[in-house]
């Protein structure tokens, strides 16, 4: 049984490129193109493909935000993130917005087809530097509450420990133990470097 394919790009090279790639594959079915997030919603009301290969920056939305909607309305298409960009924060966001999936545009043929045949299996891809940019930030992120990371946010922000016990609903012995706790976690001397740390893991 073929597998229909669609690519969201608002690249022409990119979308021949992979068109050339796929078209002559006997298991792929191509179904077409859209450049944008509009025209790509509006040809799913049509008809709906069993795969999107979706870039994330995208001239009207970003992929991530069109990714989540296609998502919603059509749980039975599939995507996978499209990209130049192997940043852990950018293919975090495309996973957690529902693709089953994250693909740099330097891809092989091989490596494309083994993407689409593992999507359509109900498996999760990634491409090999996706992966290794994943594993880079398991290896250096350090691991934080639901809690922690509010507070982190806050702090980030520029809030006092009486501010951020305020918007929490939770007293200020707390938020300056989180804070000291946090500062252990990342071997932070203070807050400046806290900070620092925890934007250069992408935690903020």
């Amino acid at each position: 049984m073929k597998t229909s394919v669609f690519i969201v790009d608002d690249h022409y090279m990119v979308i021949e490129g992979i068109r050339s790639l796929l078209l002559h594959e006997k298991n792929i079915d191509w179904m077409g193109h859209a450049t944008n997030a509009a025209s790509c919603l509006s040809f799913l009301k049509q008809q709906q493909p069993d795969i999107i290969l979706m870039d994330v920056n995208l001239p009207d939305s970003s992929g991530i935000e069109l990714c989540k909607a296609v998502r919603q309305q059509y749980p039975s298409v599939f995507v996978l993130g499209l990209s130049t960009f192997n940043q852990q924060a950018v293919i975090r966001n495309m996973l957690d917005n529902g693709a089953s999936g994250y693909v740099l545009k330097n891809a092989t043929k091989s490596e494309l087809l083994e993407a689409i045949d593992a999507v359509m299996k109900g498996k999760s891809y990634l491409s090999f530097e996706a992966a290794l940019s994943m594993k880079e930030r398991a290896a250096e992120a350090p691991m934080i509450t639901r809690r922690e990371k509010e507070i982190l946010q806050l702090i980030a922000e520029g809030l006092t420990n009486a501010e951020i016990a305020s918007k929490l609903f939770i007293s200020i012995p707390t938020v300056s133990t989180h804070r000291k706790s946090l500062l252990e976690k990342f071997g932070a001397k203070n807050t400046a470097i806290l900070i620092g740390k925890a934007i250069k893991q992408q935690m903020i």
